[in-house]
């Protein structure tokens, strides 16, 4: 099937606009096709019947739509302002819920940064280094979301699921401390890792409603336990500093 695109009618037009412009009723219109014939105030008339055959040269030259819209399936020449892609080709709006999780794992980055350029000022080495590992476990959450790859084995700092969940239940068995309740005399990195904290429990509900289905079914739950480990180990890691096991 023929595609008319933007470009395609630029350069048919060259600054010279009809009051009318026809085609096949076998032509793809394109969305920005349309769009820009009712900019330049020209009339698209859509011709019945047999569309003549097409030359070899012409599907040459035939150049095909760049993106596909996820939602109805219509292209376009060029992507929207609103829009971006979810994956491949495929254009959603920019409050997707998928894309909401993607921007909120970018954000949930520049906080842990943050946090990395403070301790590095105090020279706390060793929870620098965590924090680190923190940080390449969510670049590969983002990673395994965006090319919808499988996340692989769920552990962190060295400790699987299993132990991230006894640990943070129990801290008072591994750190020799109560579960806290944070408040502000416990210092600036205790009150920073529990922004931390508290900034995965908000990804972690960004990405339920992401990758939750119309029927309650989940999508992707690989993911999901990833996020929910993730406040966990940040957890482990406020123990581990309140219990003095980062000096």
């Amino acid at each position: 099937m023929k595609v008319l695109t933007e470009a395609g009618l630029r350069m048919a037009f060259k600054n010279k606009f009809p009051e009318t412009y026809s085609v096949s009723s076998r032509v793809l219109v394109t969305p920005s096709a349309r769009e820009y014939l009712k900019e330049k105030k020209i009339a698209l008339i859509i011709e019945e019947g047999d569309a003549d055959v097409e030359t070899k040269q012409e599907r040459k030259d035939q150049v095909p739509p760049k993106y596909k819209c996820y939602y109805h399936g219509g292209f376009f020449e060029k992507k929207p302002e609103h829009m971006t892609q979810l994956h491949g080709n495929f254009l959603v709006n920019k409050d997707h819920p998928r894309i909401r999780l993607r921007g909120k794992l970018d954000s949930f980055q520049a906080e842990i940064l943050e946090v990395q350029v403070f301790l590095d000022s105090l020279k706390e080495k060793k929870l620098l280094d965590d924090l680190g590992e923190v940080l390449v476990f969510v670049r590969n959450i983002l990673r395994a979301e965006v090319l919808e790859e499988p996340f692989g084995e769920c552990k962190i700092l060295g400790l699987g699921e299993e132990e991230l969940r006894k640990i943070s239940h129990h801290p008072e068995k591994f750190f020799d401390v109560s579960h806290l309740l944070p408040e502000y005399s416990m210092g600036a990195v205790l009150i920073k890792l529990n922004t931390l904290r508290s900034a995965a429990r908000e990804v972690e509900i960004v990405g339920v409603k992401a990758f939750t289905g119309e029927n309650g079914e989940i999508k992707r739950n690989d993911i999901l336990q990833a996020l929910n480990r993730l406040s966990s180990c940040l957890y482990i890691m406020m123990c581990r500093w309140q219990g003095g096991h980062y000096k």
